[in-house]
Order: structure tokens, then C-alpha cells, then sequence
């Protein structure tokens, strides 16, 4: 689609004036902050770009001289300019998601939001779902988003706000009623925010702390989700009364929504996580969500003015206060007119109770259930006195706060790789030939040990202590902060029933024992990632769990499994098509295992920001998911851009939180009403074939030729990308080099941003092909069609095909090296790369019976013609500064500083990270 051909349709017409406002604007910040001259260089590599796109060769080749050789200075002006206009642009397009999910609450006809919850309640309804039953699948359904760390995007806190205020300045603009005045004085604060980001940096120079990192996360779970929680369950009830025909108001929904954390936990991320870091990061979780009801409490105190002689107030509620006024005497009010509010006063004595909380005062809050039971006398006592419509609103929204967040805000999850576990229990025992034992033997001498309850033979050297005292920290951290506040201990990296035992194991060292003093009090969770992991991981489970000693612990955790399955480590091994296959099999053989094991399971969706990562909508995975594995969980890990796409702002984490609602209630329902088949034997026949030979295809390319890592290393910024200050935790394991120690974020980050997206489709085609040759097109199409998990790999490598451009990929493919124009033997890799694509795109087009890619999806399709334009030049001017840096030995500062500007304007442009 060229941008001559782009429509903007009715409904998206105020994104187009949003957009041209918008670019006018930061026009007038460029004028303004770098001068008439860097206006006009801007401008004309937008027109330019414009232009080529449209093919006209000499404006191609004019940009292309135009960018080569730049000050890098100019360079860095040029990427900031287009950077900003992208973080103006996205946010434009947020609020216009905003804008259109406000049509359809404003909308009168019975045309509820497709995805959102009351579509989800109308469609259950209509399936015969008595209310009974309604109630019955909502109280099953637990929903649980686990935020991330991420090495390459880490937005400062500072950038989120500027966000959040433009975003709010672009929804005010919405009400027809501002004077023309008012329209003026709103454009000036736009262009004061939009200034002030100018000149604000992106990114910190150093590399950023746990602390830091902690921070970043923190934003959108005591900034925005703590704000929109109780948005979702009013969503709901008024569903419920909507198409029930009952009172709202009267329904008593269970919680359904949790949040969880890996960060301040996850040391096999991050190196510099430790005991400590638990400890911390639970303490300021919790000084977040303790400072948040403090302010919310006060607010209500300000509102609940009643007099005690014009509305009576519980006699239970009064019997508090009187007792919170001889232990608070502090919260006495300094006007003896407030003697006679008797909300305000108690109120007023919670919030003291709170600061004793949060200054761990023994008067505190022991629970988050007594400060619950506090709020719960209030509302008891207004609705005995006719306070129905006098407070208990925003006294609801608390206390369905309380229920989601306690005093934790977050449930956090610690991680460690198997390896560590194993080299700490080889030291500790004097066993030196425990690492090159097999997996089998391990497990019989970890079963004896454990059965015999014996020590360490020989001194915990530092990593072994170190390794110890998370476990005492988690246990430490559970009692302090709730049962909620720890989540499981996940075990990366797992390859056999061992690697979990190995845990168990240690956590005994640690003393890490429940009030019985005979089990382990943590849950262990193996997480699965490589292929053979992948495609093991049933039996694994199976092992383990026929294990008497772990069954017994297991028992004593409430018969519950968790596991995780990743998608990453295998994508980037075996390319997507493979990936996603081996996930979906390994949910469903690890779902069998337990069940058969008369266990319940709790999956866990290990993915990142990104495609290849298994990034995507939510409602997506949940439909792609094995029938068999559905139970009513969804925890996946929410990382990088997709925490600020998802969450960023209010309404739209509102939008992500519905959709897995919807999702997951009618996929419930679905498989409880015997709605869903399994996909029969030819559709997994096309899976596993589609699977084997994109895989082959795949390794071919990336593992089997020698020279393919030094190509790689050419054809994609990852030498810059390596030296990003931006997230704690290193691009490279420790340990390992080349292909097989780069983490999948950095590889992914790396392919996109020199426009080849090769994780997201490479291999598909020549998968897709060989179906066809052997099941033919007929059999594929009715596959697309009928089984939601190989219409969601298609449309997912759709999306990665439509970001590809070979033509900004070729200009990168010439950094190659002469002696690499081909390999040994006599494969030009960009010509495979090439060759590849177009069988995909053929094929894809073939089987989707479309004309053009993202037919499907016009929104998509119009999104990517805007931002072509205005990214192409940021890869032209990455080039030409990596071909110079390059050239003198990687030395030059300035072209560095360039060179990470551009990294961050195309990841702006994109919208992705790895």
C-alpha cells in the first residue's frame, strides 16, 4: 500500500487530524529548539523518503546521498526529530483505541465492543449460561500479568508521565464543548510537554540498577493498574446486569485479576539480584501500595462528612474508633468540628494506622485483611444508614484494591538457571563428577539425599551461600508481607526431573521449611525452553511427579503444579513455526502429565515483547492454546514495549485486561460445555510437517554454516546493541559466546532493526511449501481456517512479513564483508534470505486468498504505510554511521552516540524491541 492509496474511513478520521496536529507540532518544536536549518534537512528526508517509497529512483538515491557522512551531532538531531515525532504519533494512536471504545459504551444499539467483557457476557448468555453458572466460571477464572525486566528498553519513569499528560491534553481535546481559548491554551500545553521531552534524555547514560528497573515497573502497577482495577469489575457486573436483568450493585464478584513480578527476583536475568534485592523490592512494593491507600483513605475521609446527627453510624465502627483513639492519638483532627463526623474520624485514625504501617510501627496493620475489615465497617455501617449513594461507591473501589493488591502490590517470582543449582550441590557434596553425571543418576542420588535428609559434606563456598539465602529470604518475605507477597521459585533452563529436585534439595539446606517443619514452603516451577526440553517436557513432569518425595511436597503446596514454557530460546534455535509448535505440544503433554498424575496445573506463558518471543493480544494466545491445557489460569509474562503497549495508559490496560478476560471465560466455557475438539490427525499431521521442515530449513541457515555468526554480526547493529546502557541484565550468558550464548532479546532486537524480522518468518515458507506438496492446499486452508492455533501462527507471520523490507534490508546486507559475499560453500546468505521471503509472502497470500498482505487487517496495513516513510531514513543514516564506525575500529564516540540514537528512533518507529 503506497501512501496515495491510504484511506482514513469515518471512524478513524480523528486519528488523521490527531496525527497532522501532531506533526505540525513537534514542526514547531524542531523550528524552535534546533533552528530553521534542522527543520528543513528533517523535512527534506521526509519528502524524500516519501517519495521513494512511492518509487521514484532518483529521490532513493538523492536520500542516500543526502544521509552519508553526516556530523554525527546532525545525525543525532535527525533521530531525536523523527523519534519524537513516533513517541507523539503512538500515543495518538492509543488515544484513538481510547476513543473508539468510548463509541461503543456511548452507543445505544445492543453492539457491545468485540473482545471486551460485555461481548464475552452476551455471548455466554446466548450459549444458555444461567446466572448461577455465570458466577460459578468467573470464580474460576484467575488471571495473572507477570512484569518483566528487559535488556534493551527501560523507558525512564520521567518519559512515562510526559506520556501519560500528552495522552490526557490529546483525550481533553475530545469535548466539543471547549471554547476556541481553551482549544489554544491546550495546544500550548501539548507543546510544552512535547518541548520538554525534546529535551529530555531517552535513556540514561549508565546502565540501570535493579533499583532503576524496580522503578520502571512500578509505574504502571501503583500508576495506572492501581487506578483501573476496580474499573474492570464494574465493566463486569454491568455486563451481568445488562444481560441478566440484575442489580449491579448486588453482585458480589470474586477476584479475578492478580499481578505478579520477576523483578528483584530473577538472578538468572540478572546477575546483581540477590537475597537483598527480594527483601528490597518487597519493601518498596510495599511503601508503593501502604502510600497509595494513605492518599486514597484521605480522600475519602475529605468525602465522608456525615454528621453523627444526621446519619447514625455502626455500633462496631464506633467501637473502633474509640479504640483507635487511645492507640492513635496522632490522628485526632485539629478542628474539634470534625469530633462529630465519625467517618472523617475513623478514617482519619485508618490513615494513621497506615503511616504506622508503612513506618513498621508495631501499631501497624499486621494484614492486609484487618485493614480490609476497617473498610469493611464503614461500608457496613453507611449501608445501615441509608449511605448507600453517600460514599459506598468509592468505598467499594477500595476495597476491591485491597483484595487484588494486599500489601505486596505484586506477587514476586524468583528465577535462577538449573546450572547454578547443580554447581553449588557439586561443591557442597565434593562431588566434582556430579555436572557430567546423566540426568537419571542425579535424580536417584538427589531422591536418596533427600530421603536420608543429608547436609552438605563440605563448606558453602560464596555462590552457595548466596544460593541459600534467597530461600531464606523468600521465607522471610512471606511472613513479613502475606502468603501473596512470594511467588514461585522458577527453575530456567530445566532438562529433566532433577534439575527440580535439585531445588528441593537446596531449599532443605536452607531451612526453608513450612510450620510442620517437614516440607519445603515454596513452590518449585521448571521452566522449559529449549527444543528438547520442549518436546520432553511431559515425560519430565510425569518423572517428577511419580516421585514420592516431591509428590509429598507437592501434596503439601495444595496439589498444584506450576510450570512455564518458553518461547524464545526455541525460536531462536528452530525459528517460529517450530517454536510455537513445540510450545503448544508441550502444554498439552505437560497438562495429560499432571492430570494424569490427579494433580491440577497452573501454566505459564514465558514469552516476551515481541512475536518471535510470543508477544502478541492476549486473547490471541488464549484461543491458540491447547483445549486440554484451559482451566481457568492465564499467567504470562508481560516485557518491554509491550508493558507501555499494553498498560501504559489507563483505559487501554482497561482494553488488555478485558480482552483476557473475554478470552478466557468463553475458551472456559467452550471446553466445559464440550464446545472444543481437539484438532484431528491431519491438522496436526500439517503442524508437525509445517514444523520439521521450517526447522530444518531454519538450523540450515543459521547454525550449520560456519560463517553465518560472523554475517550476522555485519548485516545487524548487535555491536551496538551490546553496548546500550539500558537494562541490568547482560545481552550475553555468562559463560557462553557466539550464537548459543546471545539472549533471544538482543538476537530479535538485532534482525529488527535492520528491517529483516528473520525470527518471525524465515523457514515458514519453505514449511508451508513442503504441506502443501505432501497434504496439498485444500487440507492446509481447512487447518487455517478451523484451528485457532495455526490461524494464529499464520496471522502472526503475516505481520512479521508486512514489517520486513528487503529494501532498507539490502542496504545492510552490503556491510558484509567481501569474503563473506558467500559462504564456503558458495551461498549468498542475503540472496537466501530473499528467496525465502518471497516463497513466504507467495504462499502466505496463497493459502489467505488475499492480494496484499494484512487485507485482513486494514488498521495494520495503514499503520505500517505512515511509518515507513519516516523510519527508512533512520536506517539509512544507521548504515552509513556503522559502515564509519566500523572503518576506524569502533573508536569514534560521537558515531557511537549516533549510532544509539538511531537504535532507539527505529525501535520508536517500530514500536519494538526484541
Amino acid at each position: 500500500m503506497n501512501r496515495t492509496e491510504i484511506e482514513f474511513p469515518a471512524k478513524h478520521a480523528a486519528l488523521r487530524d490527531d496525527v497532522h496536529m501532531l506533526g505540525a507540532l513537534v514542526g514547531e518544536v524542531l523550528r524552535d529548539q534546533g533552528g530553521e536549518e534542522l527543520f528543513k534537512v528533517v523535512e527534506g528526508d521526509r519528502c524524500l523518503s516519501i517519495a521513494r517509497r512511492g518509487g521514484d529512483v532518483t529521490a532513493a538515491a538523492e536520500l542516500e546521498g543526502r544521509v552519508a557522512g553526516r556530523e554525527p551531532a546532525l545525525a543525532r538531531d535527525l533521530e531525536r526529530a523523527f523519534s519524537t515525532w513516533f513517541q507523539a504519533v503512538n500515543l495518538a494512536e492509543q488515544v484513538h483505541r481510547i476513543r473508539r471504545r468510548r463509541a461503543y459504551f456511548q452507543d445505544d444499539a445492543e453492539r457491545p465492543q468485540p473482545g471486551g467483557v460485555s461481548d464475552a457476557i452476551a455471548r455466554l448468555k446466548a450459549q444458555g449460561l444461567t446466572l448461577e453458572e455465570l458466577l460459578a466460571l468467573i470464580g474460576s477464572l484467575h488471571i495473572v500479568p507477570v512484569f518483566m525486566a528487559h535488556p534493551t528498553e527501560s523507558t525512564r519513569r520521567t518519559i512515562l508521565r510526559k506520556q501519560l499528560r500528552l495522552a490526557q491534553l490529546l483525550y481533553d481535546r475530545l469535548n466539543p464543548t471547549l471554547a476556541p481559548a481553551e482549544q489554544r491554551a491546550s495546544m500550548g500545553r501539548l507543546r510544552v510537554e512535547l518541548t520538554t521531552l525534546w529535551q529530555t534524555e531517552d535513556h540514561p547514560r549508565q546502565r540501570l540498577t535493579v533499583a532503576d528497573e524496580r522503578e520502571h515497573v512500578l509505574f504502571f502497577l501503583a500508576e495506572v493498574l492501581y487506578r483501573i482495577v476496580p474499573n474492570f469489575y464494574e465493566e463486569i457486573a454491568e455486563a451481568i446486569g445488562k444481560y441478566y436483568g440484575v442489580d449491579p450493585d448486588q453482585l458480589e464478584l470474586p477476584t479475578v485479576i492478580r499481578f505478579g513480578s520477576w523483578v528483584g527476583g530473577d538472578m538468572d536475568g540478572n546477575p546483581d539480584v540477590h537475597a537483598k534485592s527480594l527483601r528490597d523490592t518487597l519493601t518498596r512494593q510495599q511503601q508503593a501500595i501502604l502510600n497509595a491507600y494513605f492518599l486514597e483513605v484521605q480522600e475519602l475521609a475529605q468525602l465522608l462528612s456525615q454528621s453523627g446527627s444526621r446519619s447514625g453510624v455502626g455500633a462496631a465502627l464506633r467501637q473502633r474508633s474509640d479504640d483507635y483513639a487511645v492507640r492513635f492519638p496522632g490522628a485526632r483532627s485539629a478542628s474539634s468540628r470534625h469530633d462529630r463526623m465519625p467517618y472523617r474520624v475513623f478514617l482519619g485514625q485508618v490513615a494513621e494506622r497506615l503511616r504506622a504501617t508503612y513506618e513498621m510501627r508495631p501499631a501497624g496493620y499486621e494484614s492486609p485483611a484487618q485493614f480490609q475489615r476497617d473498610i469493611d465497617l464503614v461500608a457496613e455501617s453507611l449501608v445501615a444508614h441509608r449511605g448507600r449513594h453517600a460514599g459506598l461507591f468509592p468505598l467499594r473501589r477500595l476495597q476491591r484494591r485491597i483484595a487484588t493488591f494486599g500489601f505486596h502490590l505484586a506477587t514476586l517470582e524468583v528465577r535462577q538457571h538449573s546450572g547454578i543449582h547443580h554447581a553449588v550441590l557439586a561443591r557442597a557434596l565434593g562431588e566434582p563428577d556430579w555436572l557430567s553425571m546423566s540426568a537419571a543418576a542425579r535424580h536417584a542420588r538427589l531422591s536418596d539425599l533427600i530421603a536420608r535428609d543429608v547436609g552438605p559434606r563440605v563448606e558453602l563456598d560464596a555462590m552457595g551461600k548466596r544460593t541459600l539465602a534467597v530461600f531464606e529470604a523468600m521465607l522471610q518475605c512471606r511472613r513479613r508481607y502475606g502468603a501473596e507477597a512470594i511467588g514461585s521459585y522458577v527453575v530456567n533452563g530445566t532438562e529433566g526431573a532433577d534439575d527440580v529436585l535439585a531445588v528441593l534439595q537446596l531449599a532443605r539446606w536452607a531451612d526453608a521449611f513450612d510450620k510442620r517443619g517437614d516440607q519445603v514452603a515454596i513452590d518449585i516451577a521448571p521452566m522449559f525452553v529449549s527444543p528438547q526440553a520442549l518436546d520432553r517436557s511431559g515425560a519430565i513432569v510425569a518423572e517428577l511427579l511419580a516421585d514420592p518425595l516431591y509428590r509429598a511436597h507437592l501434596d503439601a503446596r495444595g496439589s498444584r503444579q506450576i510450570a512455564l514454557v518458553g518461547y524464545s530460546e526455541s525460536n531462536k534455535r528452530e525459528g517460529i513455526a517450530a517454536s510455537r509448535y513445540a510450545v503448544y505440544r508441550a502444554q498439552a503433554a505437560i497438562a495429560a502429565a499432571i492430570a494424569a498424575a490427579g494433580e491440577h496445573h497452573q501454566l505459564v506463558h514465558a514469552r516476551g515483547g515481541s512475536i518471535p518471543r510470543g508477544g502478541g493480544r492476549i486473547d490471541a494466545i488464549v484461543t491458540a492454546t491447547p483445549p486440554s491445557s484451559v482451566n481457568g489460569w492465564l499467567r504470562l509474562t508481560e516485557q518491554g514495549e509491550g508493558i507501555n503497549q499494553h498498560y501504559g495508559l489507563g483505559p487501554i490496560a482497561l482494553r488488555t485486561l478485558e480482552r483476557a478476560f473475554g478470552a478466557l471465560s468463553l475458551a472456559c466455557a467452550a471446553v466445559r460445555g464440550g464446545r472444543v475438539a481437539e484438532p484431528d490427525a491431519e491438522m496436526l499431521a500439517i503442524a508437525a510437517r509445517l514444523a520439521e521442515t521450517s526447522a530444518e530449513r531454519y538450523r540450515g541457515f543459521v547454525k550449520d554454516s560456519p560463517a553465518f555468526q560472523a554475517w550476522f554480526q555485519q548485516v545487524t547493529p548487535i555491536d551496538v546493541i551490546e553496548r546500550m546502557q539500558i537494562g541490568g541484565r547482560p545481552l550475553i550468558r555468562e559463560g557462553l559466546e557466539g550464537f548459543g550464548g546471545l539472549r533471544a532479546v538482543p538476537w530479535v532486537f538485532a534482525w529488527t532493526q535492520n528491517r529483516m524480522m528473520l525470527p518471525g518468518w524465515f523457514g515458514a515458507g519453505t514449511g508451508l511449501q513442503s504441506v502443501i506438496d505432501t497434504q496439498g492446499l485444500p487440507a492446509l486452508r481447512r487447518a487455517v481456517r478451523e484451528w485457532p492455533f495455526l490461524r494464529t501462527l499464520i496471522d502472526d507471520i503475516e505481520v512479521m512479513l508486512a514489517r520486513t523490507d528487503l529494501d532498507i534490508a539490502a542496504h545492510y546486507a552490503a556491510l558484509q564483508a567481501d569474503a563473506l559475499q558467500a559462504d564456503r560453500r558458495g551461498t549468498d546468505f542475503f540472496a537466501e534470505v530473499r528467496r525465502e521471503y518471497r516463497l513466504t509472502h507467495d504462499l502466505l497470500l496463497l493459502i489467505k486468498e488475499q492480494q496484499e498482505l494484512l487485507d485482513g487487517d486494514r488498521t495494520q496495513q495503514r499503520a505500517l504505510a505512515l511509518r515507513n516513510p519516516y523510519v527508512d531514513p533512520m536506517n539509512l543514516m544507521q548504515v552509513d554511521l556503522l559502515r564509519r564506525w566500523r572503518a576506524g575500529g569502533r573508536a569514534d564516540r560521537e558515531l557511537l552516540e549516533a549510532l544509539l540514537a538511531s537504535v532507539n528512533g527505529i525501535a520508536q518507529g517500530l514500536q519494538n524491541t526484541g
